[in-house]
C-alpha cells in the first residue's frame, strides 16, 4: 500500500492508502488527508487542491490538460492537482497556505 506524507502548516501527516487512491475523494469522505487537504470542486476546475510534489513524482503520469490549464508555470515548480492524481506509489506532498497559493493565480489573472 502506498505511503503518503502530507506537509501542511509546518506539520507532517502520514498514512497508508489503498492502491489507486485519489486523496481528494478520501478527504471528501473524511479520511486521510482530511481535514488538512484544501480542496473544492474535485474536478480540476478550481485548483484549490494544488500541491507541490516533494518526492514520488516520477511515478505520476504526465499532467493532463486540466492541470496544464489550471497550474501553468507552477507545473515546472513541481505542483500538481491532487484531484487529478491516483496514487499507486509512495508520495510526499506539500500544500501551501491559502494566501500563498492564491497569489500566483491572482497575478496570472491580472
Amino acid at each position: 500500500m502506498p505511503k503518503v506524507l502530507f506537509h501542511k502548516h509546518g506539520q507532517v501527516f502520514a498514512d497508508e492508502v489503498k492502491d489507486n487512491t485519489n486523496l481528494v475523494v478520501r478527504a471528501g469522505i473524511k479520511q486521510f488527508p482530511y481535514p488538512n487537504l484544501r480542496y473544492e470542486c474535485g474536478m480540476g476546475k478550481c485548483s484549490k487542491c494544488a500541491c507541490r510534489v516533494i518526492a514520488g513524482g516520477e511515478y505520476l503520469p504526465a499532467p493532463n490538460w486540466k492541470e496544464k490549464k489550471q497550474l501553468g508555470e507552477r507545473l515546472e515548480q513541481g505542483y500538481r492537482l491532487a484531484c487529478q492524481l491516483w496514487i499507486s506509489h509512495d508520495i510526499e506532498l506539500a500544500q501551501d497556505d491559502e494566501a500563498n497559493a492564491a497569489a500566483p493565480a491572482a497575478a496570472a489573472a491580472a
